[in-house]
């Protein structure tokens, strides 16, 4: 990756988007601007109360009046401690909130996407938005930013009040000016292009981070360690190298400018010696202007610093948006309808779809699940049989043909209704952090104990939770770990049951139990699927077999239709993967 490719692509524009979620509070945003103001001039005029305490009062001696001028000086930077206390409360807590408003959008989109951009997305770099490129926005919203906006106050600030005390110094100071303007520029323009492509390393990293610790039991089966070692050092030298250049060269900000700063105040104080020698210029304000040449050169080295920080959150901000601005699912139709009382009458007609522009996986396929009826999907590998109980639910649209439930077609019918009209169990078991009970009513939440119980004696789960430590109360924790795979399926088809829908798709549901477990959850399974819609995946045919019609798929195509003794006397495709699983 070269780093004129991980230049922010619209840098000002994605600041200016990411200023509009301070809007909700302009009013505690204007309350902090003004008290930044304030403390920002209460410390600017303190710096110039060293010229009357030395003309007026040190000079003649006037010690009283010294006193009195004091307590007036510890007055204004109380003023100006108090005003800057207050304002880094407001703008800290705006900052915070301001995050926390784009971490929920950023949530909220993610439950909208549809679930083909998190089979092209890695999960590592998902969570690395979440977590690093939201912790840079929330730093420069919430320290960054008013510092950036203090240093350009306090520089207009000092300007104005060296150019009251001598013009002439004053130009003496900017002399030095754009050679520090110029300086910031040329180190900002290069660090900014290595914190973006530090932001996407650290992403691509992550990414393969997740990938490797899920991935962790089949990467020792095969003994990759050595390999996915190298790999993942690959990945930590490139997010190194662009750190370090990232680094180096926000790390020059600060001696280069404070050189300059140095040098600057060297040349104002002979400048302003000479003056003071031949022209008369009073001490009090070669004093003051030298106090004031010497805060000059801060704010410009603060910006210039804190430049790179807000870059780094700008790249951040960039990879956010770009998934809040992805296309959600498509919305539901003006006039969807809600689906009630669902009979679960499903009708394919013609269905063609793929998931990649000129692919086709199923091809045209048409068949018809009457109410109360098992409906079997099998066939080899890549048949297609998944991919039609995907397009069910609508986690992908058709391509062309039909789907209707009870005669309206699933594109006029709200997604929430038609999801709630079935349960899915698939292959690959997934259990959320909590108690056995919650993850079971995550099926139907408002589920009763008795509920959840029932849904696992109808299942067969029952047996070996009441033998977990504690229970239905068992905690469960990183997809299940403590439980065999077996089990994790179980209470999977237990969710599924507790839900109570009129449709239920079967993806695979026994293939991860054994032989005993399997005669007892098919019972289980039969009372289940009892005056429901049952369409089925299975390449155990023993699980199949008594299904009312079992559709044989190949090449994205139904190529054979009928009961098992139909299929059987076909002698075709049917008959070939029964003798191979009995004979």
């Amino acid at each position: 990756m070269t780093p004129n490719s991980t230049k922010p692509k619209h840098g000002r524009k994605t600041l200016a988007r990411l200023f509009s979620y301070l809007d909700h509070q302009r009013g505690l945003l204007v309350l902090a601007g003004v008290l930044l103001v304030l403390s920002v001039a209460a410390s600017t005029a303190g710096s110039y109360m060293i010229r009357p305490i030395i003309n007026n009062f040190i000079l003649p001696g006037d010690w009283s009046g010294l006193i009195r001028i004091l307590i007036i000086l510890l007055g204004i930077y109380l003023v100006d401690a108090t005003a800057d206390l207050g304002q880094y409360r407001l703008l800290n807590s705006l900052g915070l909130k301001t995050t926390s408003r784009l971490r929920q959008e950023l949530f909220h989109k993610m439950e909208h996407l549809p679930v083909e951009y998190f089979t092209t997305h890695q999960a590592g770099d998902l969570m690395s938005r979440y977590t690093n490129d939201m912790d840079r926005i929330s730093d420069a919203l919430t320290d960054s930013l008013s510092s950036m906006v203090s240093g350009l106050l306090t520089l207009i600030g000092i300007t104005v009040m060296m150019l009251v005390i001598s013009p002439l110094l004053t130009l003496v100071t900017l002399v030095m000016v754009p050679v520090m303007v110029l300086t910031a520029n040329w180190i900002v323009r290069r660090s900014r292009r290595y914190f973006t492509a530090q932001q996407d390393s650290i992403g691509d990293l992550n990414g393969f981070t997740e990938e490797m610790i899920s991935g962790s039991k089949v990467i020792k089966v095969f003994n990759h360690e050595a390999a996915t070692e190298r790999d993942f050092d690959r990945l930590n030298i490139d997010l190194n190298d662009k750190s370090e250049k990232a680094q180096f060269y926000s790390g020059l900000m600060m001696p280069i400018m404070q050189n300059l700063s140095t040098l600057n105040y060297v040349f104002v104080t002979i400048v302003g010696g000479l003056l003071a020698i031949f022209r008369g210029f009073d001490v009090g304000g070669l004093a003051a202007f030298l106090q004031y040449s010497r805060q000059f050169g801060r704010p410009i080295n603060d910006m210039a610093t804190l430049y790179n920080s807000i870059q780094a959150a700008i790249a951040g901000a960039e990879r956010i948006f770009e998934i809040i601005d992805e296309t959600s699912e498509p919305a539901d139709a003006p006039n969807a309808i809600e689906l009630k009382d669902v009979q679960g009458e499903v009708v394919l007609k013609d269905v063609v779809f793929g998931y990649e522009k000129g692919r086709v996986i199923i091809d045209g396929i048409s068949f018809r699940a009457a109410p109360d009826h098992k409906i079997a999907l099998v066939g080899t590998t890549g048949a297609g049989k998944t991919t039609v109980l995907s397009l069910l639910p609508r986690f992908y649209d058709l391509w062309s043909g039909s789907i209707t439930i009870d005669g309206h077609s699933i594109d006029t019918v709200r997604r929430e209704s038609l999801r709630r009209s079935m349960a899915i169990v698939l292959q690959d078991t997934h259990l959320f952090t909590g108690t056995v009970r919650e993850n079971i009513r995550y099926g139907k939440l408002d589920a009763t104990d008795a509920e959840v119980e029932k849904a696992a004696r109808l299942t067969a789960a029952h047996s070996f939770i009441k033998r977990l430590p504690k229970g239905y109360d068992t905690l469960l924790e990183n997809d299940g770990a403590n439980l065999s795979a077996g089990q994790r399926q179980l209470l999977n088809i237990a969710r599924a049951a507790v839900a109570d829908p009129p449709i239920l798709l079967l993806d695979e549901a026994t293939s991860n139990i054994d032989t005993r477990s399997e005669m007892l959850i098919q019972k289980g399974l039969d009372k289940l699927m009892e005056g429901r819609t049952s369409l089925i995946i299975a390449h155990r045919l023993s699980t199949v077999m008594h299904a009312d019609t079992i559709l044989v798929m190949e090449h994205g195509r139904i190529i054979e239709r009928g009961n098992h003794t139909q299929l059987l006397a076909l002698n075709g495709k049917y008959a070939a993967l029964y003798k191979e699983q009995f004979e």
